[in-house]
């Protein structure tokens, strides 16, 4: 069976991470971690990890990376991935920069702490304010081997899951996480 993998942003946040979870059931996801939240809700962090799931770096205060100095690049990174590792005692080694900015100097600062990139081939645009509908349609075009981009914090995403699941099965797709 072949695989797509679903990835979610900017969490963890109190009001939808534990419905999500309950959401997935069974199946695992990518989960890329803002230290920020992170940082505020570790509770939350630890029950992604618990229920199986990947988690990746997704820097610590959510910035355009490319508007920053190496310097600033690498302590985004690296302050989230040691807050990431102290809580649940795996290092990430998947990172998705936000907005998808990158460069060159953020693939240095990536290989200096030994991070893969991951971006997406499917964004579902629930950033946007898309409906339930309209995410779990766009989620439905994603390909075997492709990544689908969603968003923790958004009710219609949350929403959106089930029919999303369903739908991938029905077509033979198996979710899952990355697969570094």
């Amino acid at each position: 069976m072949d695989t797509v993998a679903l990835t979610f942003d900017d969490g963890p946040y109190p009001e939808t991470t534990p419905a999500l979870l309950a959401a997935l059931g069974g199946t695992r996801a990518t989960f890329f971690l803002w230290g920020e939240h992170a940082a505020a809700h570790p509770e939350l962090v630890r029950a992604i990890a618990a229920a199986g799931h990947a988690i990746g770096n997704h820097t610590w205060t959510h910035r355009h990376l490319t508007t920053l100095a190496a310097a600033e690049q690498d302590q985004e990174v690296r302050r989230t991935q040691d807050l990431l590792t102290r809580l649940t005692g795996i290092r990430p080694a998947l990172f998705r920069p936000p907005y998808g900015d990158t460069d060159a100097t953020v693939a240095k600062t990536l290989v200096a702490h030994e991070l893969t990139e991951v971006l997406w081939t499917v964004d579902t645009r629930d950033w946007a304010g898309c409906t339930t509908e309209e995410i779990a349609a766009a989620a439905g075009a994603v390909r075997p081997g492709g990544v689908v981009l969603m968003h923790e914090g958004r009710p219609a995403t949350l929403d959106a899951v089930p029919r999303i699941l369903a739908a991938l099965i029905a077509r033979g797709l198996r979710p899952g996480p990355v697969q570094p």
